[in-house]
């Protein structure tokens, strides 16, 4: 039987120079926008509103809370949420700014996140577009780049950022379906060269990808450990 998913995606609020490093040290990020996805019933599109009905700046506590109820809702029918790097960046974000912490780490323990997988079987973590591009799918967008989104929505370009992430969660799924179809992921590497890596259990849960056995990583100069993604759910 196939699983069923639901991709999910965030684009987050507060304006930063393109490279900063790591956005969590910039922290509260708030959320502008979310997006989820499903076969069944297509794109929805998650933002605020003002008192006059236009999106406001960032989604609010009560707007997030109903975004996760029905995040829930659908995992509860049978769907699967999938991300792409959802335990250590979307579910966290999530988590501090609606508030429901438990609520929240219990949708990411259960999740599958194809990026936290492979960091797990290969100790270095992977671009969504180096892997879509690998797998020989369209990718992210070409016009917006991720840290150009909480700019154009403070400037009042809504639908672009909305198309972005909508296309972020369309990326996401077909990923899952193409590699799940033929059994591995392939990726372009830093050298321009396409990479590839054997899913022989297919894609996992965040849980049952931590059980796998950690990777020989003594060949990196500073290898990346997984309490990287994994901390702010002991916290």
């Amino acid at each position: 039987m196939t699983r069923k998913y639901l991709s999910f995606d965030i684009e987050t609020a507060k304006v930063l120079p393109e490279k900063v490093g790591d956005l969590h040290e910039h922290r509260p990020l708030g959320i502008c926008c979310a997006a989820t996805l499903t076969e069944d019933d297509g794109h929805k599109l998650w933002f605020g509103k003002s008192s006059d009905g236009s999106k406001s700046p960032q989604m609010n506590r009560d707007e997030l809370a109903e975004l996760i109820r029905y995040l829930m809702t659908s995992v509860e029918s049978g769907y699967h949420i999938l991300t792409w790097n959802g335990l250590g960046f979307d579910f966290d974000i999530l988590a501090e700014e609606s508030g429901l912490f438990e609520e929240c780490k219990v949708l990411a323990r259960q999740h599958v996140d194809m990026m936290f997988q492979i960091f797990c079987e290969r100790g270095f973590p992977l671009g969504l577009d180096s892997a879509s591009r690998g797998m020989n799918l369209k990718g992210k967008s070409d016009d917006v780049k991720a840290h150009m989104a909480p700019q154009l929505w403070k400037d009042g370009r809504h639908d672009e950022v909305l198309e972005y992430v909508s296309q972020d969660v369309t990326c996401a799924l077909e990923l899952a379906r193409a590699c799940e179809r033929e059994k591995q992921l392939r990726w372009v590497n830093q050298k321009g060269k396409v990479s590839d890596h054997a899913l022989r259990s297919g894609w996992l849960t965040v849980e049952k990808a931590l059980q796998k056995p950690e990777p020989d990583t003594s060949w990196m100069d500073r290898p990346m450990t997984r309490s990287r993604f994994t901390r702010w759910l002991d916290d």
